[in-house]
């Protein structure tokens, strides 16, 4: 597939996402302006999509980051495609503009480009990001999915937000917008763990066949967090078929994992807050993968995710239990 650092593909709403991005995730070792920093190194070296979070903690800094890159003239607001999350506490329908407006107000942006319901299960209603009870269990609050999309409609109408998605939905969950009553908007994406142990083909020719994009996060491997992550996973990165293709290409396994989701048509979010590996994960326009290749990549899939969430998977909502 033809591939430039400037590609995009079109939303179903006619906006356009550049096909790669840059996650502003962060495991609890790193800081938060580590996390301007990188966003900084990110846009100078050619990312133009931001992918953040209301959950991730550092809006602020990211914001910095971004700003700081427009200040200097390297980009205008209109090159920056931002994307943010509506997390759990917000799904009631009144709180939804509450999340949005907040992401604003700590980014310093007039609009995000692309807003996503983080997960499709909803805590109980207020400020603290996770709730819980005096046993340390989370409170959930089974708000219907389908206001919490109306009222994510209505931002997009009010012009907060240009674009509106899911993040973490199975393809029973956007069912239940895609055929909800009124409907005003489709969701534009799904942003899911997907990588070559977890390559959701059953998920992604769903979405395909509904025009929506598949936004793959996690795809190398994930942030090995020890809060989220289960520490005897195995390492992508060292998967030795993965090797071999980057050997024979003379390009780092990252690089090959990448372009392996881009040329299935998938949005890839890479994540670094490495200098030299941020540069790296840009490299991915200037090679292929021939059909050996990506068959041998094909053969990797385990159905392995990384992030299961599990401490939530008793919650109505919870996604993982379907098979895609």
């Amino acid at each position: 597939m033809a591939l430039q650092s400037d590609s995009y593909v079109l939303l179903n709403d006619g906006h356009r996402m550049p096909v790669l991005g840059f996650g502003t995730f962060a495991t609890e070792t790193y800081t938060k302006e580590q996390a301007r920093e990188s966003v900084k190194v990110a846009i100078e070296v050619g990312y133009r999509q931001i992918d953040g979070a209301a959950m991730y903690g550092n809006e602020v800094q990211v914001g910095e980051g971004i700003r700081c890159k427009i200040a200097d003239g390297t980009v205008t607001r209109e090159d920056i495609f931002y994307t943010g999350k509506l997390w759990n506490n917000n799904h009631d329908p009144e709180r939804v503009r509450i999340g949005l407006e907040q992401s604003l107000r700590d980014l310093q942006l007039d609009y995000l480009d692309l807003f996503l319901i983080h997960t499709p299960m909803g805590f109980q209603p207020g400020d603290n990001l996770f709730p819980t009870d005096e046993n340390g269990k989370a409170i959930y609050h089974n708000t219907d999915i389908r206001d919490t999309w109306k009222a994510l409609e209505a931002c997009k109408d009010a012009g907060l937000v240009q674009s509106i998605g899911v993040s973490n939905f199975n393809h029973k969950q956007l069912e239940l917008i895609l055929n909800m009553p009124g409907l005003k908007y489709k969701p534009v994406c799904n942003e899911v763990e997907c990588h070559i142990y977890l390559n959701q083909n059953k998920l992604l020719e769903f979405c395909e066949i509904q025009n929506i994009v598949l936004i793959a996060y996690g795809v190398l491997g994930s942030g090995r967090s020890k809060k989220w992550i289960d520490q005897n996973s195995p390492k992508l990165l060292e998967d030795p078929v993965l090797n071999t293709v980057a050997k024979k290409l003379n390009r780092t396994p990252a690089q090959v994992a990448m372009r392996y989701l881009l040329d299935r048509g998938v949005v890839v979010l890479a994540k670094s807050f490495t200098p030299q590996r941020i540069k790296e994960n840009f490299q991915v326009f200037d090679f292929e993968l021939n059909d050996e290749d990506v068959e041998a990549l094909d053969g990797c899939n385990k159905n392995l995710r990384y992030l299961t969430m599990d401490v939530w998977s008793d919650h109505p909502n919870y996604p993982f239990h379907d098979e895609y």
